[in-house]
């Protein structure tokens, strides 16, 4: 019975124990083998490059004709014909509008009428003063009646010569009943219609304005005026400013239009106004723009761009592996030993897609510009170099293009 007993207390523990022992095996197997380790994340990184970056200004500038003038009339009368379709193009010279003439024609006669009389009655004037001048000496006549043919003489060329001034002014008003373009430029509404009654009290019959070229006029800071200044110590006034930059070429100046296309001609300085705006703290200046098309109408905003011929090396990387937090604007760059660290930057002008760096950066260094949401600081990571199109910002692999660098 004993053994019976012993018997069955080693079948009732011995599954509890092979149990335990198993665990104990697959604790020691697992301890043996190594654990599964994740691979870094992948990201494509951009090689920092330099190219040649020139100083770059930017100004919001306002368009104005060189010459706009008000089309009036001089002398009152009835509009007969206008020889012009209105917003269209006329030439300097062109016959813009028509007075009725018969009054100031007949105007003119009366006038060369008048002048005909005058002079014949200073010839007979002059032949009188001249017999009163034998008799006077002879006594025949009295120094009283010689003085009123010398007087009469006096006033028949007196009234010779209003009369000329007379003509004159008859065939000035005639002339005026042709109205005529002082420039070219493009011509606007007519403010009249023929049949109507006008003159130098009306208003203005329609406006000519001057389109090429045109004017772009803008503002400079007073600290950034003083700052060219003492860089170049010899423009001692801002007139002189505007002439320095302007004949040493130190600026390409180009302009952005409102729609955010590069307009296809450059301009040049052509002036400085001599007074600091007292309440704004800017000087006006103006730079004059080729507009053979009429691209660029009186009255645009427009963004001037002013950029030095001067250039400089510069690190240039995609805007899109940029970014910003409460300490400025910083990139992600990856070390050669793939590890992946935060690099504050200082950046100065955007072109396309590609940002200049004035700090932070140089020349052979990798940043990240696909994946950022896949690393963080001090990790590392898998990175597979990458161009960038600086027009597009588009990425592609080095054996399928070629960086592309572009004169800045």
């Amino acid at each position: 019975m004993i053994a019976n007993f012993t018997d069955r207390k080693l079948g009732k523990w011995l599954p509890i124990g092979a149990l335990a022992t198993s665990i104990f095996l697959l604790a020691g197997c697992s301890e043996e083998q190594p654990q599964h380790q994740m691979p870094p994340p992948g990201v494509s990184v951009f090689s920092v490059i330099d190219q040649e970056v020139g100083d770059y200004y930017e100004y919001i500038g306002r368009s104005e004709a060189i010459n706009e003038v008000d089309i009036r009339a001089r002398v009152e009368g009835f509009l007969v014909k206008r020889n012009f379709t209105e917003g269209g193009m006329v030439e300097q010279g062109q016959l813009l509008y028509e007075i009725d003439r018969a009054p100031f024609a007949a105007a003119l006669k009366g006038a060369e009428a008048q002048l005909a009389s005058s002079k014949a009655s200073l010839i007979n004037a002059r032949k009188n003063l001249e017999r009163s001048r034998d008799l006077v000496k002879r006594g025949a006549i009295s120094q009283a009646d010689y003085d009123n043919k010398t007087s009469s003489e006096a006033q028949a060329v007196a009234a010779v010569e209003a009369a000329e001034a007379s003509l004159e002014t008859a065939r000035l008003n005639l002339g005026y009943t042709q109205i005529s373009a002082p420039f070219t430029g493009e011509i606007g509404k007519s403010t009249y219609s023929v049949g109507n009654l006008v003159g130098p009290t009306s208003q203005p019959l329609a406006t000519l304005t001057s389109m090429d070229p045109i004017y772009v006029t803008f503002q400079v800071d007073e600290r950034q005026l003083i700052s060219h200044l003492a860089e170049h110590p010899g423009t001692r006034t801002a007139q002189d400013t505007s002439v320095e930059v302007e004949e040493k070429g130190r600026f390409k100046l180009s302009l952005r239009l409102p729609n955010g296309t590069e307009y296809d001609q450059p301009g040049t300085f052509s002036f400085a106004d001599t007074q600091i705006d007292e309440t704004m703290g800017t000087l006006t200046l103006r730079a004059t723009f080729p507009n053979p098309q009429g691209i660029i109408l009186p009255g645009l905003y427009v963004t001037l761009q002013a950029e030095s011929h001067q250039k400089t090396p510069m690190p240039l990387i995609p805007q899109a592996a940029v970014q910003q937090d409460q300490s400025g604007y910083f990139v992600l760059v990856v070390t050669p030993e793939n590890v992946v660290e935060t690099r504050q930057v200082e950046v100065g002008r955007r072109i396309n897609a590609m940002w200049v760096v004035t700090s932070g950066l140089k020349q052979g260094e990798q940043i990240i510009v696909q994946g950022l949401q896949k690393v963080r600081p001090g990790g590392t990571v898998s990175p597979t170099l990458v161009n960038v199109d600086p027009t597009t910002g588009t990425l592609s692999s080095p054996a399928s293009a070629k960086p592309q660098e572009q004169d800045i």
